[in-house]
């Protein structure tokens, strides 16, 4: 009988990857664009492929071979065709569109530049950052940490569950139903097609309404991260850097100053002005710019007169007209585990609690 194949890649292009990720609603898409201006820092891209790899990992349905082979080449394509502005987006309105980036003559530029074999000395030269954007990644990223170890880096946006809630469960019922969704499905006992963040707890998830399903992927998800880091503790201490939303967007400084020691880099003017976009730093957590795309998914205008804990207030009495009585003692005990973590010493939340 024949030896098991095995897919490798040696080489690698891509001298450095840093992945903007989080959960719905915690932020990433006003971080992304600050760490996007930062020099050598590339356009934003969305990783929806290397998503789907690592989640048909998780779910075992490839060779971990492969899915390490697969994030190796994928990230490598990438950066790749970006050196000559293949397959980017110059959609005007998108978030990921040159338009929107904060050095967009580069990619214009390179539509006009030399491509294929003499994109090699570019990289080499100007060592370029790939960056991409991920949704739900850290917890499954094991084919990412063996494939790229210590060049990728994951800046990881963690938010309030009461910040989050809503926005994740005006998302939640278009798991397994909307065509527009591109989240790997698997199926459940029974046949019904469920996310693959749902594996092992399928009949929960099938039972439980769209505000109790976020709740319950928000803690399945929080122990999915903690096995990762228990399973990678010294790729997670040098590789993982957790940004909380509420403590950047009040004081930005000491979390730049880590990404920009992680990707070798240094914020300038440039990066300044996204940041003054992004409205960071900023008075009010929920402060943030009035986007259609916000609106769109729950984000409402902090309240006119009233304290951060009168915000969590707000938001707690939301999700409890929604959930059950057990569902809202799960979300109180991930708001509380999050304070702690987070908030603890900051002034503005310092004396919150999630049952105001």
């Amino acid at each position: 009988m024949a030896d098991a194949r095995t897919a490798v890649r040696a080489p690698h292009l891509a001298p450095k990857v840093v992945f903007v990720d989080g959960q719905p609603g915690c932020g990433k898409t006003m971080l992304s664009p600050i760490v996007g201006a930062l020099p050598r820092v590339e356009l934003l891209q969305y990783f929806y492929e290397g998503e789907y790899t690592c989640a048909m990992d998780f779910l075992s349905l490839i060779d971990r071979s492969a899915s390490v082979t697969m994030i190796r080449i994928l990230t490598d394509l990438r950066l790749y065709n970006l050196m000559m502005s293949r397959d980017t987006n110059f959609r005007r309105g998108d978030l990921s569109s040159v338009f929107m980036n904060s050095r967009p003559w580069r990619y214009l530029a390179r539509l006009f530049q030399p491509g294929n074999e003499h994109v090699l000395p570019r990289i080499a030269a100007e060592r370029p950052i790939l960056h991409l954007a991920t949704h739900n990644l850290l917890g499954i990223s094991t084919p990412i940490v063996e494939g790229l170890g210590d060049r990728a880096v994951f800046v990881e946006v963690v938010r309030h569950p009461l910040y989050m809630i809503r926005q994740q469960a005006l998302y939640t019922n278009r798991y397994g139903k909307d065509v527009r969704d591109f989240t790997v499905w698997h199926t459940a006992p029974g046949g019904a097609p469920v996310p693959f963040f749902a594996a092992g707890w399928e009949e929960q998830f099938l039972a439980a309404n769209a505000w109790e399903r976020a709740i319950l992927f928000m803690e399945r998800w929080e122990r999915q991260c903690a096995a990762l880091q228990a399973a990678h503790p010294a790729w997670w201490e040098s590789q993982v850097l957790l940004v909380p939303f509420e403590r950047f967007v009040l004081d930005p400084h000491p979390y730049m100053a880590g990404i920009e020691r992680a990707l070798g880099t240094i914020a300038d003017d440039v990066t300044r002005r996204m940041m003054k976009t992004q409205c960071v730093p900023r008075t009010r957590i929920a402060g943030g710019p009035n986007l259609p795309i916000y609106q769109q998914y729950g984000w409402r205008p902090p309240l006119a007169a009233g304290t951060e804990r009168d915000e969590l207030a707000e938001r707690r009495a939301d999700a409890a007209a929604h959930v059950s009585p057990e569902a809202l003692e799960r979300l109180d005990r991930l708001s509380g585990s999050y304070e702690a973590a987070h908030l603890s010493d900051l002034p503005a939340l310092a004396k919150s609690r999630s049952r105001t």
